[in-house]
């Protein structure tokens, strides 16, 4: 398809098609263009100003309001001042320590102000900051280490016994420092800071927006972690979008119960709130029979989700601050079309904003116009200009569609395809720590010769009037509990466990549930242990990688090419109806496997078997 012919359709598009109306179609136009006008603005304005890093707006904000508040505890306040001079601390512990510019150093750290102050810090020197998963342990934390080479990595509160069990599995050493009780012949950080200086490093180098800034881990679509690589550019573009999408000014409080190591968490919820001079409200981690009250308490105005979370929070019983809290609008992804109504509805809140976007990726889109379910809009007269097409995926086959002169096809209106965005200019996609897993996110040759085009591996649909939603995941990866889980990972652990000798991993869907729930058939020994089997993946793999179904087979059926028969496991699930097969499910209590029977399929599938 010719460049005049993709514009001339998506002219005809917006005009025509669709089931907007005129004025409809206008007002959604003018929401797009107003956010792509304060994007612009916001970037201009720290362009200006010279501020190229979050860690140059804080310092900044610290110089002119330093005690404007921007960060808010249950039990604290950190002023922007002081904000500052704690990165500062960090700065001139890291130099002292010998970490130079462009030089690794991992973060081990829960949500609290030291984990910004240790990230805008790093930050300050030209060094870039790791932020590794809190949830991971032994194998998976270790790989996640092993892959940026850190010569350093700080230890937050109550993470010594993590770290420590992953040390024997790093294939180099960095230099644990303990911001806790350390162990035995550990490194005290605390003691470190308290005697560092408070005030501006002396800058070795210009920062660039090209320079990374940071390491945030994803899992892509197959096998462990990949560290993505965040520049500075692309650190203040999310941040700025963030707060463009939610118009945040320094009156605002952003209330951040997910992650920081996320990067919803960490460049959107908490960036997006720093460029604008507003408070990072930030809790130890979601709870949701607290989560209104705290909102209460903090004076959120603004709050990141996920599906999840929004699920959890519908399923709790009424409380008065459910409606009494501050919250003007909320932005996060995943949040399904049954859900979404309810949401908004029971606890008042005036604005959702979808989004999408992959964290090492040239893909995104914002709904602004609160239309359920939609992950966001591109008018259809800029599809063709931004470069987000969507490519035929032909699942049978799992693979990518092609034209008769081996180019690829585009999927039309209502029809899923992969997502992919045109790589333009060097640096729209920066890649990961592994030049051999950023080459395999690359097509090449997609429309034209030398073309280039960045995979989300996730399928996408879009309707007549612009509108995008998600359809599902490619690959051996699944969503659930707002983390993407690695079939391949997880099949390693259990394939480790004593009596199981092969193993597929897959994702299942649960009724009433975001994502896919993980799931496992395998092939035993007689005399397997599945009791202990659930302990085992208790302590080897975070809450949400752990499968909540087993099937025990008596041989694994594999296709023509020896590959696991996932698709057919997965449409079975783990109905004891279909499945004639031994199934079982985690009593995510006393951490065993317990038999499936039809009364306990009911329970889970009716809600009164919480899982």
């Amino acid at each position: 398809m010719s460049l005049l012919q993709t514009i001339a359709d998506d002219l005809r598009a917006a005009v025509f098609d669709g089931e907007l109306s005129y004025a409809d179609r206008a007002r959604s136009n003018l929401h797009y263009m107003q956010f792509a006008a304060r994007v612009v603005q916001r970037m201009l304005g720290l362009s200006t100003r010279g501020l190229t890093t979050l860690a140059d707006v804080v310092e900044q904000r610290a110089a002119t309001e330093p005690d404007r508040d921007a960060v808010r505890t249950a039990t604290a306040v950190v002023c922007y001042g002081e904000l500052d001079a704690r990165a500062n601390r960090y700065a001139h512990w890291a130099r002292a320590a010998g970490v130079e510019p462009a030089g690794v150093v991992a973060l081990l750290m829960r949500n609290e102000p030291d984990f910004l102050a240790a990230w805008l810090g790093l930050t300050k020197i030209g060094a870039v900051t790791a932020l590794l998963n809190t949830n991971l342990v032994e194998r998976p934390l270790a790989h996640s280490i092993n892959v940026v080479r850190p010569r350093h990595i700080i230890v937050g509160e109550g993470l010594a016994d993590a770290f420590q069990s992953a040390r024997q599995h790093l294939s180099a050493k960095p230099i644990a420092w303990y911001r806790g009780e350390a162990p035995r012949g550990g490194r005290d950080l605390a003691e470190k800071l308290a005697r560092a200086k408070g005030g501006r490093p002396e800058r070795l180098a210009a920062p660039n927006y090209r320079d990374r800034m940071c390491f945030i881990y994803t899992s892509g679509t197959t096998g462990l972690p990949k560290a993505a690589s965040i520049t500075h550019l692309r650190a203040v573009a999310g941040a700025v979008a963030a707060s463009a999408a939610l118009a945040m000014s320094s009156d605002d409080r952003s209330f951040i119960a997910l992650p920081l190591y996320h990067a919803s968490g960490s460049l959107l919820a908490a960036g997006g709130a720093l460029v604008s001079g507003a408070s990072v409200i930030l809790v130890p981690k979601f709870s949701a029979s607290r989560f209104w009250s705290d909102c209460v308490d903090l004076g959120a105005t603004v709050f990141q989700y996920i599906g999840e979370l929004c699920r959890f929070l519908l399923n709790q019983p009424r409380t008065p601050a459910e409606t009494r809290h501050s919250v003007r609008a909320c932005m996060g992804n995943g949040l399904r079309p049954d859900v979404w109504p309810q949401f908004q509805q029971r606890f008042k809140i005036p604005q959702v904003i979808e989004f999408y976007g992959a964290t090492e990726g040239n893909v995104a889109f914002v709904n602004l116009d609160n239309r359920v379910g939609s992950i966001g809009r591109i008018p259809p007269a800029l599809r063709g200009a931004l470069g987000i097409r969507l490519l035929k995926y032909d699942v049978a086959r799992d693979e990518l569609v092609r034209d008769a002169h081996g180019h690829y096809v585009e999927s039309r209106t209502g029809e899923p395809g992969e997502a992919v965005g045109r790589i333009w200019l060097p640096g729209t996609f920066d890649g990961y720590s592994d030049p051999a897993a950023s080459e395999k996110k690359i097509l090449r040759n997609v429309f034209a010769g030398g073309d280039s085009y960045f995979r989300t591996g996730d399928l996408l649909r879009y309707d007549a009037d612009g509108y995008y939603y998600f359809v599902d995941r490619v690959g051996d990866t699944f969503r659930w509990r707002g983390e993407n889980v690695a079939a391949s990972e997880v099949a390693e652990t259990l394939a480790r466990y004593p009596g199981v000798r092969d193993v597929c991993v897959y994702g299942v869907e649960v009724p009433g549930a975001e994502g896919r729930a993980g799931m496992a058939a395998i092939v035993s020994a007689d005399d397997v242990d599945l009791a202990r089997l659930g302990r085992h993946v208790h302590k080897h793999l975070p809450a949400y990688a752990r499968p909540l179904f087993l099937r025990q087979l008596s041989a694994m059926t594999l296709t023509g090419t020896f590959k696991y028969q996932t698709r057919e496991l997965a449409r079975e699930s783990f109905n004891p109806e279909v499945v004639t097969d031994p199934l079982f499910f985690l009593d995510t209590a006393a951490h065993v496997y317990q038999p499936l029977d039809r009364t306990h399929y009911d329970d889970i599938v009716n809600g009164r078997l919480r899982l």
